[in-house]
């Protein structure tokens, strides 16, 4: 089988790679499999203003994308894929089928401009991306200072049939590729204000680990908890909160695109949101805001990160809520 080592061949030293003496998987791992069987079929796996989808759907739409990408776009195993667009399920969706087919996701904020997305491309020499059409505006002019995208497909949010959607339509699901645990499964890239971007690569088992560590531990969750975070899914922390870790349980996930404090509370009222994942000044704003009282008669668990937790915005909370937030900074 052909197989892209562009990004095996940049890692460190063996010698100087984290040892995992806690956590045994398999030697063949897909996180995408393993995390998509933390629910039932029918169990609610994501709910947002445009619709509910189930894990069976997740799981099916997921493999169709993974079909799309080997077979008429030519991905093939290691090749870098760039996803764009704002939490939700298609995003989801992409997400889980890159992973699949054996790609390496590369996903971006969507507040990103072009030549800090001309950046990421050129730094993990993107040949595919997916991406939401209300944010290919930046992509595209990224992409025409860039030698390296060969292959494109759009999307319309959640909220519509875009090209993704429609190209999938009449395609089977594909078999996961055999993919081992210490293939490389994503590149998260840091922000980039100190310097020049850089990217941390992440093995399929070091997606499943701060489920089974922190997670686990921290922040459990199980069938029936709906989780909700505001940030996207470019940062470790988004996709810790958002994704990997209901998935590993078999929660759902409510997505929001505009996630203010009053949005967010609204959206824990409609949904049901049992655990919450923000910042220490989201916070902060949430508790002068008057939608609380109702978001509170769901709400069980909250995590912070995304910066310092300061001691009086933990203690306030505690006294209004009785919730005590879990401060997660670094664990993702």
């Amino acid at each position: 089988m052909t197989y892209d080592s562009f990004v095996r061949d940049r890692l460190p030293q063996e010698d100087q790679q984290p040892e995992f003496l806690l956590l045994d998987y398999p030697e063949r791992l897909n996180a995408a499999i393993e995390l998509l069987r933390g629910g039932k079929l029918d169990d609610l796996a994501v709910v947002n203003a445009h619709g509910r989808w189930t894990y069976g759907e997740l799981d099916e739409f997921s493999g169709r994308i993974a079909r799309l990408l080997v077979e008429e776009k030519g991905l093939v195993p290691g090749n870098r894929v760039l996803l764009r667009g704002p939490n939700g399920y298609t995003l989801f969706a992409a997400w889980l089928g890159v992973l699949k087919a054996g790609g390496v996701c590369v996903t971006t904020m969507p507040l990103l401009r072009p030549g800090e997305i001309a950046t990421v491309i050129d730094t993990a020499e993107i040949s595919h991306a997916i991406v939401d059409s209300r944010f290919i505006g930046h992509f595209r002019a990224a992409a025409d200072q860039t030698r390296h995208i060969r292959h494109l497909v759009k999307y319309d949010g959640d909220y519509g049939k875009g090209e993704l959607e429609t190209r999938c339509a009449g395609l089977d699901p594909l078999p996961p590729v055999d993919t081992g645990r210490d293939d490389p499964a994503m590149i998260a890239f840091t922000s980039g204000t100190t310097g020049i971007p850089k990217g941390c690569i992440q093995f399929h088992r070091d997606v499943l680990a701060p489920c089974d560590t922190f997670a686990h531990a921290h922040f459990r969750m199980a069938p029936g908890n709906v989780v909700m975070t505001s940030a996207p899914i470019a940062f470790t922390f988004g996709l810790g909160a958002t994704l990997m870790f209901p998935l590993r349980f078999g929660a759902a996930t409510a997505t929001i695109e505009q996630p203010s404090p009053p949005a967010m509370l609204e959206a824990i009222a409609k949904h049901g949101v049992t655990h919450l994942a923000t910042a220490p000044t989201a916070y902060k704003a949430m508790l002068s805001q008057p939608g609380l009282d109702e978001a509170l008669k769901t709400l069980k668990c909250c995590l912070s990160a995304g910066e310092h937790l300061p001691k009086a915005v933990w203690e306030a909370w505690k006294e209004r809520t009785g919730i005590s937030i879990v401060d997660g900074i670094g664990s993702t």
